[in-house]
């Protein structure tokens, strides 16, 4: 229901910070109306269908500020938009959005009210900011909007009293503007759309002038994701796709020292492809394409302190935006999650990374730090590593996109008797679901493998086209059959961690005993046994697994076996395990790399196995 002010809205002729900041608003709420649209005509610089859920997202974070408490100094509340948009932003089109918001809060940041010509200044030099930002701006993009509407504006100044008619007049001339976009870009050309990072600006001016003319708000929602609009275009294949993730983070100025932009974007430019370097001396957020985002981040450690690291895998995005009709609903776990990247792959299972921090140094799981890197940096360095639980946002910027392109998504996560990852997973989970598609967060009670295999029962229901109660029960039963062993390669680093005692560790050194670790059915992950002794390991190990997994009847045998940084190990495991296994009963066992959830607490030698015994008839 639409918000009215109209019997109280005072002239336009200036604009205070309350003012300004429901303008916003409004304009905001209508961006979010739009979000499902946008996103599916984004077809450059990547067709990954995700601008509008990145726009929403930098925008939202620009509303929670506005929201947080009235600002009635009208530059104050512009620079305190600026600053919340360039913590929260996202995509390429949110950084050129935040810097052009640090434009227009720099230049109008001293004024307590607005006039028409202040805010065409403020326009003009946000406008600036933005393509000073990028490595290398495109005409028929962003950009282009943001500029001719600074230009529109400023030719309606002598002919307009007040923002209500400077509005009006400027906006005839960028809807032009912005329907030329369709014949600019080679992308937009063959899909015959707008650019979507256009559109979503101009919807957000649209929206303030609506409020400018009749003060209203417009709806009070969150980004909608509803219809089922068909993505624009044809993606290209994943293989094709010049670079692999959209990285990004922040950098703060170190205490005694600023932030050179111009050299900071000097040293990225080389390194991938749509380069956006926003922000300030004191604070800048980048943006860019890479296949290595650990690069991206170690040099941005030489200007100050990174954080907020994010990398998205962009042809995962590509497929998720143009995936089979068929499948109706998608599936994501985290990174504590070990499957085999055949698995992810086939089934598009999308995955979100968790941090590990050695000291003062944090990596993104499997995406900016390998399996194989966090072996040899966990003996090599003096610090024992931690490892943290990816924060809400992570996921509900997932979850957002997703809901874009499916009915429903269902997020299958690390056992919550030992991480919060489930717990922020299901925040993300309520919030995106009240946007207009369902989102559901499962417990997997398991670890590594064992996590993997649940996320593996409810990837395949989905993709033969299972609704989400299907895909829960499916994810469900999976995790009510599936059991994980692992044995440490040394219990050492157990001890170093905190989680085993060091008179533990010292008997168990003195007796020679091989300690092994096992999920429990309410996903508690604790001693389960051991072996004295370091010989004939592997066949003593396959038999405890064996001895302990009550084979059911009717039921087949589905086994992910996970190595820690030891491939010839696993194999021999494998081996081993099938031998005692009767062969008719083993549907798979396949071999992947061991991530940290389970090689914190054993190192290098670790190896896990998890087995799900799924019923014949399973869906």
């Amino acid at each position: 229901m639409a918000n009215s002010l109209q019997s109280t809205l005072p002239s336009t002729a200036e604009l205070d910070g309350l003012l300004l900041a429901d303008a916003l608003r409004a304009g905001i709420y209508r961006l979010f109306e739009q979000t499902d649209h946008i996103n599916k005509i984004n077809v450059f610089p990547v067709p990954d269908g995700d601008t509008g859920t990145n726009m929403s997202l930098t925008l939202s974070a620009v509303l929670a500020a506005l929201d947080r408490a009235p600002e009635p100094h009208a530059g104050s509340m512009l620079v305190r938009a600026a600053d919340a948009a360039l913590d929260g932003a996202r995509g390429n089109s949110g950084a050129i959005l935040a810097q052009f918001l640090l434009g227009v809060g720099d230049a109008a940041g001293h004024l307590a009210r607005l006039s028409p010509g202040e805010f065409v200044t403020a326009l003009r030099k946000g406008a600036g900011y933005a393509r000073d930002a990028l490595a290398q701006p495109r005409e028929g993009t962003l950009l282009t909007v943001l500029r001719e509407f600074a230009v529109a504006a400023e030719a309606q100044l002598p002919h307009s009293t007040d923002f209500c008619s400077l509005f009006e007049s400027a906006m005839v001339r960028v809807r032009l503007v912005l329907d030329a976009t369709r014949g600019q870009l080679e992308e937009c050309r063959a899909a015959n759309v707008v650019d979507a990072g256009a559109l979503g600006f101009v919807e957000v001016l649209e929206g303030m002038r609506h409020f400018l003319g009749t003060g209203e708000l417009g709806k009070v929602t969150a980004p909608l994701h509803a219809g089922d609009e068909a993505m624009a275009g044809l993606a290209p294949p994943a293989a094709d796709q010049d670079f692999r993730f959209c990285t990004e983070c922040l950098v703060a100025a170190p205490a005694t020292g600023e932030i050179d932009l111009r050299l900071l974007r000097e040293s990225l430019s080389a390194v991938g492809a749509s380069l956006v370097v926003s922000g300030s001396k004191r604070k800048a957020k980048i943006h860019v394409h890479v296949d290595d985002p650990e690069v991206v981040f170690r040099l941005a450690e030489k200007f100050g302190e990174v954080s907020a690291q994010k990398a998205d895998d962009m042809r995962m995005q590509q497929t998720a935006a143009h995936h089979r009709r068929t499948q109706r609903v998608a599936v994501v776990t985290d990174s504590g999650a070990d499957i085999p990247e055949e698995f992810i792959e086939r089934l598009g299972i999308h995955v979100v990374p968790v941090r590990i921090h050695f000291a003062n140094h944090s990596y993104l799981d499997k995406v900016s730090m390998t399996p194989s890197e966090f072996y040899r940096e966990l003996v090599v360095n003096p610090a024992h590593p931690k490892t943290s639980q990816p924060p809400p946002g992570d996921f509900r910027r997932m979850f957002e996109f997703l809901a874009s392109h499916f009915d429903a998504v269902v997020s299958v996560n690390l056992t919550s008797r030992h991480s919060g990852t489930w717990d922020a997973s299901n925040k993300a989970a309520l919030r995106v679901a009240g946007e207009g598609k369902p989102v559901a967060a499962i417990d997997s009670r398991n670890a590594s493998t064992g996590q993997g295999l649940v996320a593996l029962a409810a990837a395949e229901c989905a993709a033969s086209g299972g609704d989400i109660r299907q895909i829960i029960t499916a994810a469900e039963a999976a995790r009510d059959n599936t059991f994980t062993f692992a044995l440490l390669g040394s219990i050492d680093f157990a001890v170093r961690g905190g989680r085993v005692p060091a008179i533990v560790g010292r008997i168990a050194r003195l007796l020679g005993l091989q300690v092994i670790l096992r999920t429990s059915s309410d996903g508690r992950i604790s001693a389960g046994g051991g072996l004295f002794g370091a010989g004939d390991l592997l066949p003593r190990f396959a038999r405890f697994i064996v001895r302990r997994t009550a084979l059911k009847e009717n039921a087949m045998l589905r086994i992910f076996v996970a190595h820690g940084d030891r491939r010839e190990q696993g194999e021999r495991l494998m081996a081993q395990l099938r031998l005692r296994l009767p062969p008719e009963r083993v549907e798979f066992i396949a071999l992947t790399d061991l991530g940290p959830a389970i090689g914190v607490h054993g190192g290098p030698g670790t190896l896990v196995v998890a087995i799900h015994q799924a019923t014949r008839n399973a869906s």
